[in-house]
């Protein structure tokens, strides 16, 4: 996830490995902590790729920072990996919240089938969660089951919030088609 990640960024704007760490931490949330001794090896990995290239800026007068852009190899690896739909995609917290920060860069169509996947996900995990609780109950103490109700709690209150972003994506769709409509009745 941390190419995708570092492609996501640097198809925004190029930069240097202390801004990529910052904004990943910006963007992707404390829970998406990246240490630089997985940043540069990641970035090593893409540079040996082809995916990204340094660039050394020349306003620089101090000591010169190593600046990395996206190349349009790593544009093609960004399109391949946002847009995969692997087996992963819909039970990967992560690998959700990755995708989720670059949404923008896809097609509706896949927005919206990557939504359906990860409530699909969702509501499975629940149904194992509230089967577990109902086969534990008598066995474990009060802390246990009062963890398994929040983790059930936090399941629910994601599908609620997937479900908003897919009711709010067809919407949008549906706007879209309405304009366009319009527009070609227009003409």
């Amino acid at each position: 996830m941390i190419d995708l990640a570092i492609l996501g960024l640097l198809k925004e704007r190029s930069m240097h490995g202390y801004q990529l760490k910052k904004n990943l931490s910006e963007t992707l949330g404390p829970l998406f902590a990246v240490s630089y001794g997985a940043l540069y090896p990641a970035l090593k990995r893409l540079k040996a790729a082809g995916a990204v290239e340094e660039v050394f800026p020349k306003t620089e007068v101090r000591r010169r920072k190593n600046v990395y852009r996206l190349t349009p190899k790593g544009q093609e690896m960004f399109d391949r990996l946002v847009e995969s739909t692997g087996e992963r995609t819909g039970t990967d917290d992560d690998g959700f919240r990755v995708r989720l920060a670059f949404f923008r860069h896809l097609a509706p169509e896949t927005r919206l089938g990557l939504l359906e996947r990860r409530k699909a996900a969702l509501t499975e995990r629940l149904g194992e969660l509230k089967s577990r609780l109902s086969s534990y109950r008598e066995r474990v103490d009060a802390y246990t089951l009062s963890l398994m109700r929040h983790g059930m709690d936090s399941t629910e209150r994601d599908i609620d919030w997937v479900d908003g972003m897919i009711a709010e994506e067809r919407r949008a769709s549906r706007r879209k088609k309405r304009v366009r409509n319009q527009e070609g009745a227009l003409s």
